[in-house]
């Protein structure tokens, strides 16, 4: 009697349609105007620009890569393996980092490194030392300093994923390799390590997409790579098809990493764990205990209260002499708050029309259509991303003006052009709740209403927004932080003389007055602490009902986090199911939910 949920009618269709053809239009102007520039610039890109570039880009994806796979994958093992004093407490602080973006990393270490900074003048003057020319540390600015400044800020999407995936490790498997004569080490290396291959995977892909995004803290610590090389080639050199031309070179490495994360996770043929035991956890004691309290604190202390707590003097210093909430970071956070309203209202909205019409009756190569390209923003970098939509969003500015009789170009002056670029690129997290979300609610309760006479559009009004009103809520929070935090699309789309938050701290550090805007970095790091509340609970317990493994978000969705999330749960296939709460036993619940899919093509 009751089955699937009925299609969608047309209107929904077309609606779904026309969000994901939006999304990828950016991607063909891209093409078109890299090819519309010649073949003259490739030969000088080749020659001079993408060898160096490339070499660049791929040192710092490897480095980053490797050392936030180590640092995210200890400390998940350390939380979810061993208890020790602080565990509690560490394992919701070590998803601070999350809170301070790159850029922001890079200008508060690059300040505190500086050779007459505080650190260098404490090493100074404990090694008796008078000045930087007896005595200095190797310049922050620079290839390891760049590795290690993005590692400290970037390495929780590892972790987020490998504390869930190792909370849901069965105890007996762990207990087999023991009694078959392997160590802890051994254990590790030859059980749990392999079993928490696909959350590895997608942890990693994660924070190398991260890491292609970046502009702010690559460019300030001197590191030319394919993304602040596509910055400057526009912004410096004036030459749109020369940026286009880079901006498609490194889709392709975009493309590449995408690639390597699939296979890695669907390399992996993990068995269902959810009614098997987990693994308890050893009670650490004396120096053993402490040296594990300390390893998994450091990483809090470089990535979060280091860079924060020397936001937070700078910002008092400058209050103490009258320099706090000047107009200009009134303004910047004004203009920031109403970008980020506006991004999240249109977000939230069209994620659930894509979400709502993708879970119909239609054909899966259709449905894959829909949620893939409307999903695709998330994975492009957003200095690609705003190249891409400048061609076609200025001839349509001009033919409005033109049309309207308006002087200059009014949907970039007004900021509609930041705000479609903002939807573009964060469109998949609220896509990602609302799909996950709509799975776990019964097909019966629709059935039901549809049977006493409620119209479809009624049904979804009644019947399904009471139930995903959480979910909406934590999919509208997690964009309105990122769209906070959001530096790339901001410096290149947005309207003459308006600075955002983000902006405003660019323009001080290319000034070389950082501390001029401390408060606006304490700012959009306090910004997005709502979001660490989020993913700080607890992983689901593996007993815990699970939806199935089959459902559309198991199969599409991720939670991780900027994408983070609460929980992992292995499917039979040892991807990463749609995550759920400890407590989802019931709809209302299993909703509430944050959940955040993966940064890929899907």
């Amino acid at each position: 009697m009751f089955g699937r949920p009925r299609a969608v009618g047309p209107v929904w269709a077309a609606l779904a349609a026309a969000i994901a053809l939006a999304v990828l239009t950016p991607l063909a102007a891209l093409a078109w105007t890299a090819l519309g520039a010649g073949t003259g610039h490739w030969s000088h890109l080749i020659a001079h620009v993408l060898p160096g570039a490339l070499a660049r880009t791929t040192t710092l994806l490897a480095g980053v890569g490797a050392l936030t796979a180590v640092v995210g994958t200890g400390c998940a093992w350390l939380v979810t393996r061993a208890d020790f004093p602080g565990r509690r407490v560490l394992q919701w602080a070590l998803l601070l980092p999350l809170t301070v973006p790159t850029y922001i990393a890079a200008y508060s270490y690059v300040d505190l490194l500086h050779p007459i900074g505080p650190f260098q003048g404490a090493v100074r003057a404990l090694l008796g030392f008078d000045s930087p020319r007896q005595f200095r540390l190797p310049d922050a600015r620079s290839m390891g300093g760049a590795v290690l400044v993005l590692s400290a800020v970037l390495y929780p999407y590892v972790y987020l994923s490998m504390r869930a995936m190792f909370s849901t490790q069965p105890a007996r498997l762990m207990e087999a390799a023991r009694l078959l004569g392997e160590g802890p080490w051994g254990a590790f290396r030859r059980v749990a390590l392999p079993m928490a291959r696909p959350a590895l995977a997608v942890g990693v892909g994660l924070v190398l997409l991260e890491v292609l995004n970046d502009v702010g803290a690559s460019e300030f610590l001197g590191v030319t790579t394919l993304t602040t090389t596509i910055y400057t080639t526009w912004v410096t050199r004036s030459d749109l098809g020369a940026a286009a031309q880079i901006a498609c070179a490194m889709l392709a490495l975009v493309a590449l990493l995408v690639m390597l994360e699939r296979q890695g996770r669907q390399r992996q043929r993990a068995g269902a764990v959810r009614a098997m035991r987990p693994a308890p956890r050893q009670r650490l004691h004396g120096a053993r205990a402490w040296l594990a309290t300390a390893a998994a604190a450091l990483p809090v202390v470089i990535g979060f209260v280091l860079p924060a707590g020397h936001l937070a003097m700078l910002a008092w210093k400058r209050a103490v002499e009258g320099y706090g909430l000047t107009p200009e970071v009134i303004a910047g956070a004004t203009h920031s708050a109403l970008l980020a309203l506006s991004v999240t209202a249109i977000a939230v909205t069209a994620g659930l029309v894509v979400a709502w019409a993708a879970r119909s009756t239609a054909g899966a190569r259709t449905r894959a259509w829909w949620l893939g390209g409307a999903a695709l923003g998330y994975a492009i970098p957003g200095t690609v991303l705003a190249i891409g939509l400048l061609p076609p969003a200025l001839a349509l500015d001009a033919w409005i003006a033109g049309a309207l009789g308006l002087p200059g170009l009014p949907m970039m002056s007004l900021g509609v052009v930041l705000v479609a670029a903002g939807v573009m690129r964060f469109l998949a997290l609220p896509i990602g709740g609302v799909e996950a979300g709509l799975s776990r609610i019964p097909a019966p309760l629709e059935q039901v209403a549809r049977s006493l006479g409620e119209s479809p559009l009624g049904t979804l009004r009644r019947v399904h927004l009471p139930l995903l009103r959480p979910a909406l809520t934590t999919s509208a929070l997690l964009v309105f932080i990122d769209v906070m935090k959001e530096l790339p699309a901001s410096l290149l789309l947005r309207p003459a003389n308006v600075e955002t938050l983000p902006t405003l701290l660019y323009a001080e550090a290319a000034r070389g007055s950082y501390e001029h805007g401390a408060l606006a970095a304490l700012l959009i790091v306090a910004v997005g602490l709502p979001a660490v509340l989020l993913l700080s609970r607890e992983p689901a317990s593996p007993a815990s009902p699970a939806p199935s493994a089959d459902t559309p978000s198991a199969r599409r969705t991720t939670q991780v986090s900027r994408a983070p999330q609460a929980a992992y749960a292995s499917d039979a296939r040892g991807g990463p199911e749609a995550p759920r709460a400890a407590s989802a036993t019931r709809v209302s619940d299993a909703s509430s939910t944050p959940f955040i899919p993966t940064k890929e093509a899907t």
